[in-house]
């Protein structure tokens, strides 16, 4: 049902991965400029799309994720993180709300995996009944400062009063459009949830409002630059969602959940013993490298990617070794520490 948006895609100078997905559109320059002053235009549609329904089913996510969910509004969403018993890391999803059901987001490959894990802990009594759709919707960011205006463009008005999460159902040129408040990354912007087979003609009509279209490449840059965690990089189960930096993804209000002992523990007695960090690399660096300070290892680098001020990588660090501002070695490569965007320091201050 996508084979329309790639062909049209093509035509705007898109480069496909052997999976579909345009890696990128050959305008680089506008592309970081578009994220910067304007609005950019990123395809998610590879990412998984779950729905939840069941008059249990926000019990069941509360209990299942980090959040808190037993007192959302149709409307609303957020952020949560699938955890394991002792609290590692399987997933950073986003959830919104809707009057009927759940719409969970979830990271590229991610969504028949946590559907299988969810499965596990449905009971016969359980309301729940989840839905893979990730073949059936198309997911967009919009992102830059420019986002909003591009939407007036389109006839869609945003409230100024909405916060991160919040989403409604809007028309665009008469084809329905979910609509949410957040663009994925630390950075403004918005996140469009479309049928697939209206998937080429919203992308037209937003790339016709002014957005740049960019590819996964730049997307990838982003992440790293911005710090967002990803499976397989910085989610893997040997860390946990307090080292990844993900506070305000978890309620440390609500009561059990799976992982929730643990979580608690350690944001009661501080017990963090590393944290996920941006490192500027002076050269070029590998994943799974040691990073270290003098002769010492002191952590791993998880993420690299090329930026337009050289290579920049993600990587966690042991606590007692330092933060911002540290010098280190990656391999042959000298580094900095430099703290990104996405993960919630001043959070994580205030409740250590």
């Amino acid at each position: 049902m996508m084979q329309a948006l790639r062909e049209l895609q093509q035509t705007q100078g898109a480069i496909l991965s052997n999976d579909g997905i345009p890696i990128s559109f050959g305008n680089a320059v506008a592309a970081l400029e578009a994220v910067s002053t304007g609005a950019a235009l990123v395809d998610r549609s590879h990412w998984g799309v779950i729905q939840m329904t069941g008059g249990d089913r926000l019990r069941f996510i509360h209990n299942q994720t980090t959040n808190a969910f037993t007192q959302r509004q149709p409307g609303e969403g957020c952020d949560t993180v699938f955890v394991t018993s002792t609290a590692r890391t399987i997933d950073l999803a986003t959830v919104y709300v809707t009057e009927e059901s759940l719409l969970l987001i979830t990271s590229p490959g991610q969504d028949q995996r946590l559907i299988n894990w969810m499965d596990r802990y449905i009971f016969p009594a359980d309301q729940v009944s989840l839905t893979n759709l990730t073949q059936d919707m198309a997911v967009f960011s919009l992102i830059g400062p420019g986002s909003a205006d591009t939407l007036k463009q389109l006839s869609i008005e945003i409230g100024t009063d909405c916060f991160y999460g919040d989403h409604q159902s809007v028309s665009l040129h008469n084809l329905p459009v979910r609509l949410a408040v957040g663009s994925g990354l630390g950075l403004p912007g918005y996140t469009l949830l479309v049928a697939a087979e209206a998937a080429d003609q919203v992308w037209q009509l937003i790339t016709d409002a002014a957005a740049v279209p960019v590819g996964e490449a730049l997307w990838q840059q982003l992440r790293v630059q911005q710090g967002r965690p990803a499976p397989n990089h910085e989610l893997t189960e040997d860390y946990n969602p307090l080292e990844a930096g993900l506070w305000q993804a978890i309620s440390f209000e609500k009561g059990c959940y799976i992982g929730q002992e643990t979580i608690a523990r350690l944001n009661t007695y501080q017990g963090v013993k590393q944290q996920l960090w941006g490192i500027r690399l002076g050269g070029t660096a590998q994943p799974g490298e040691s990073i270290l300070v003098g002769d010492e290892k002191v952590g791993l680098l998880t993420s690299v990617v090329e930026a337009s001020h050289g290579p920049m990588g993600l990587g966690y660090i042991r606590t007692k070794a330092g933060g911002a501002g540290l010098e280190v070695t990656v391999g042959e490569v000298k580094g900095v520490v430099v703290d990104v965007p996405f993960l919630a320091r001043g959070y994580l201050t205030a409740n250590s």
